[in-house]
């Protein structure tokens, strides 16, 4: 969920923290749910007194405190694509499962820079590399608990780890870092299988003892530890695991557990799991006594909910809607409560490469010189949602060049003329049509495809709207290539951030032709380039950092030669933290507020 490169060696056998050797605002794949109100009005409004500034919390912990109890209210405008660890790529899901599902590493808890780095989670220290990079061992802490009183084990990671990457019936969302990665697992079918050892054949992973794993790479590949973070690594006990219903009643390992199921498009509620053991988790403080989560709330509700202080966080994480933006920056009877930090989240619109006739390069690049980038930013929000892309990876990640512009134009506001020779070349003078996908309760999302629809039109380019639902878009619509083929989705915006913070962690799903998959798949524009999968298949094998950013580089402007991501805006967005909200920062590895710190002084 974050990027960044990190040094092999001495950096990873230490204890303690594992620093990036960069320092991006980065994180992961960020989209939207909110967690909700417990109801009634209370906890302090969000324009109350307080001593904090604009923007305080994107540098610094704003009303700090220790103080234990009460109930944490979350809302969001859809839903969690699952709460289950091992079938979740949404940034807000990846934060919010800390509650309840520990991962092998995770992020620190800070603000700033000190934010994107990792330390051990359920592991005892960082990883231990061998000399190239293709061998990896985790010994897990003594002591680790279920909600049951259980011990939590090694193969328990390595089941999660198999259920959510190895097989036809593994589950549909996230990454599969594991199953490119591993060695010795490509004939392994998953743990669904049959009625036998479901880990039978999976020798990838070793497990030498119940606190041990050693994970055996098809190659070098020095980011490794990275990839721990993910909470694919989340322990779970086969005998407790539903398929995809195990998101109903999720076994924690972490310091809350579910009161009851989790109900989809209604609510997800948590209270304390008493066997959780706080001297083994430095990351989550674990201050309220209750969390409460509110699916499918109108956005504009949420945003006047915050503010009137019934409401504590926004789950998705991406800020308030368009209708509040604007009241809250320029309010300063609200602007002490905001933040408008600038993040590593680029938003875009891909351009698929496989259907008529965008499959001919110069009819995409017709799109790209048509687009009105100024246009783009005011979807988002102008100055304050986002500063114009022209390239695709963040300025913060190794290796970008932010002066990277292959499709000027005067005033951003696109160059009529090139796109209607780039026509011409592509056998399409007089035009075409196309569809735009975009996510309906995603205001922003809308606007950005209304506003390419305005532009494209102004060179006959006809691209009708089609809306979906956040909590599936990326799964079985966008994400699923034989949907985006039978419905003409030549077009389809969409989000990304860092999984770690570095141009692989950022680009490889999206750019990979060895990423595309039948569902949850990331690669929608279904680029398959020869040049791009060659140098993502040499740079993991790299050790040299400067040398891998050097890479990179190359990577994002043959992305961008071909015409395959029309970038917008790198997101900032517009955080509203009500008064009553306790240990509030904004942190970098999740581009949002982080979760596991968080306490209120509300009932």
């Amino acid at each position: 969920m974050t990027t960044h490169h990190f040094t092999r060696q001495e950096p990873h056998r230490r204890r303690g923290v594992l620093r990036r050797a960069t320092a991006p605002v980065a994180a992961g794949t960020a989209i939207a749910l909110l967690l909700a109100a417990c109801g009634g009005g209370g906890g302090g409004g969000g324009g109350g007194e307080s001593d904090a500034e604009f923007n305080e919390g994107e540098s610094a912990v704003v009303n700090p405190s220790d103080e234990t109890g009460g109930t944490l209210r979350y809302a969001i405008s859809a839903d969690f694509d699952s709460p289950d660890p091992g079938n979740t790529y949404y940034a807000f899901s990846w934060n919010f499962s800390r509650y309840y599902a520990r991962t092998l590493l995770t992020y620190t808890e800070a603000p700033g820079e000190q934010g994107i780095e990792i330390q051990p989670d359920l592991a005892e220290e960082l990883p231990e590399g061998n000399e190239d990079s293709t061998e990896w061992t985790v010994r897990l802490k003594q002591g680790l608990r279920y909600e049951d009183g259980s011990e939590i084990t090694a193969e328990d990671v390595k089941y999660a780890i198999a259920r959510s990457n190895f097989g036809d019936q593994a589950l549909p969302n996230g990454p599969k870092y594991f199953q490119d990665l591993l060695a010795d697992s490509d004939d392994y079918e998953g743990p669904y299988a049959d009625e036998g050892d479901p880990l039978a054949g999976f020798d990838g992973i070793e497990t030498p003892d119940d606190h041990t794993l050693v994970f055996h790479l098809k190659k070098s590949f020095s980011e490794f530890p990275y990839v721990l973070i993910q909470p694919q690594t989340a322990p779970v006990p086969a005998d407790a695991d539903r398929g995809e219903q195990y998101q109903s009643q999720v076994v924690s390992s972490g310091p809350y557990k579910f009161d009851g199921e989790y109900r989809p498009g209604v609510s997800l509620n948590l209270v304390r799991n008493e066997e959780w053991d706080a001297t083994t988790d430095p990351t989550r403080r674990a201050l309220p006594d209750r969390i409460e989560v509110e699916l499918g709330v109108d956005q504009n509700e949420i945003d006047q909910r915050l503010v009137n202080g019934e409401l504590d966080v926004d789950l998705s994480g991406t800020g308030v809607g368009p209708a509040m933006k604007g009241t809250v920056i320029t309010d300063e009877a609200q602007r002490h409560n905001v933040d408008n930090p600038q993040t590593s989240t680029l938003r875009y619109i891909n351009i698929n490469t496989v259907m008529e006739p965008l499959d001919d390069l110069a009819c995409r690049e017709a799109i790209m010189f048509a687009a009105d980038r100024d246009a783009l930013q005011r979807a988002w929000g102008g100055d304050t949602g986002g500063d114009i892309a022209t390239q695709i990876m963040p300025g913060s990640l190794p290796g970008a060049d932010p002066s990277l512009d292959l499709y000027p134009s005067e005033d951003n506001k696109g160059d009529l003329a090139k796109a209607q020779e780039k026509l011409e070349e592509c056998g399409q003078p007089d035009g075409f049509s196309t569809a735009i996908g975009a996510r309906a309760d995603r205001p922003a999302d809308v606007s950005t495809a209304e506003a390419l629809q305005q532009a494209l039109a102004r060179v006959n380019i006809e691209a009708e709207i089609k809306q979906f639902p956040s909590d599936t878009y990326t799964n079985t619509q966008a994400g699923s290539p034989s949907f985006v083929a039978d419905n003409d989705l030549g077009l389809t915006v969409y989000g990304w951030a860092p999984d770690w913070a570095s141009g692989y962690g950022f680009m490889s799903k999206i750019l990979d032709g060895d990423a595309i998959q039948e569902a949850g798949n990331a690669n929608i524009s279904e680029i398959d380039d020869d040049q791009i999968n060659e140098w993502f298949d040499e740079v993991v094998s790299v050790e040299d950092a400067d040398e891998r950013a050097s890479i990179y580089g190359q990577i994002d402007e043959r992305a961008m030669e071909q015409a395959v991501i029309l970038p917008a805006v790198f997101e900032r967005t517009v955080l509203y933290r009500p008064a009553n909200l306790t240990n509030v920062y904004y942190h970098a590895g999740y581009s949002m507020f982080d979760y596991m710190s968080l306490g209120t002084t509300g009932d």
